[in-house]
């Protein structure tokens, strides 16, 4: 199976669900259903972020697939805890480690 990967910079809010949602939504069109999120980058996420990605974790189960985090600094990863998300994504450290656990899985 094709593993897609998206890397999301800066502040992950609602400007940046709309074309996030886009790519993901592109990405199970073209058959990706596995999927990384990098937030390598990313130094905060709100609600409607958590949201997207919670939907895009649904959409690729939905279609045997999965949808992983990398990479996750430790302002984004508190938020994950305080929200208990990081219960429900599974979360790599690098997309090296992430790729490597989907290729094993699938």
């Amino acid at each position: 199976m094709t593993i897609g990967t998206l890397a999301i910079s800066g502040r992950f809010d609602a400007h940046q669900v709309p074309q996030v949602q886009q790519e993901i939504d592109e990405m199970l069109a073209a058959q990706t259903r596995l999927i990384i999120l990098d937030l390598t980058d990313v130094n905060f996420v709100d609600s409607s972020a958590l949201a997207v990605m919670v939907r895009g974790m649904k959409h690729c189960r939905e279609k045997k697939g999965e949808l992983v985090l990398c990479g996750m600094r430790q302002p984004v990863r508190i938020i994950f805890e305080l929200t208990r998300m990081d219960k429900a994504f599974r979360i790599f450290d690098t997309e090296a480690s992430a790729r490597q656990s989907l290729q094993q899985a699938g």
